[in-house]
């Protein structure tokens, strides 16, 4: 069965459905690109990806050690490459965890982050900036 289907829009945009769910993506290109930003580019997604990973992640570790993430939240910043061909050179993400986690807790909450699928799928070349708060 197909995870997902998509179609051209025109005017470089996409509409992906999730076909076991429905839920639709729409991307179109960046500003920097042709296009005009007005949904995630596809290499946006691919980089709120990584965060969305490594919060499933920890939600897993977490659940099963009772630990509440809840409202926890992650902020990415993409950076294209400057040469030819175009592509993610670097992702910084920033991940804030709630402080009440013990400092043990927070070391097997940020190893089980760094070895998530997309993190491991990615291209190496691809830098992974990936720091942690507590707040």
């Amino acid at each position: 069965m197909n995870t997902a289907t998509a179609r051209y829009a025109g005017q470089l945009r996409t509409e992906a459905t999730h076909v076991a769910s429905g839920n639709v993506i729409q991307t179109d290109a960046p500003t920097d690109n042709h296009g005009r930003g007005e949904a995630f580019s596809p290499t946006d997604l691919v980089s709120t990806a990584l965060g969305s990973c490594m919060m499933t992640i920890m939600g897993i570790v977490a659940e099963r050690h009772q630990w509440d993430l809840v409202d926890s939240t992650f902020a990415v910043v993409k950076h294209m490459s400057a040469e030819l061909p175009r592509r993610i050179a670097q992702v910084d993400l920033l991940i804030s965890l709630p402080a009440a986690l013990a400092p043990a807790d927070r070391a097997v909450l940020e190893r089980a982050a760094l070895i998530c699928p997309v993190a491991l799928s990615l291209h190496p070349d691809i830098k992974q900036n990936v720091a942690f708060e507590y707040v």
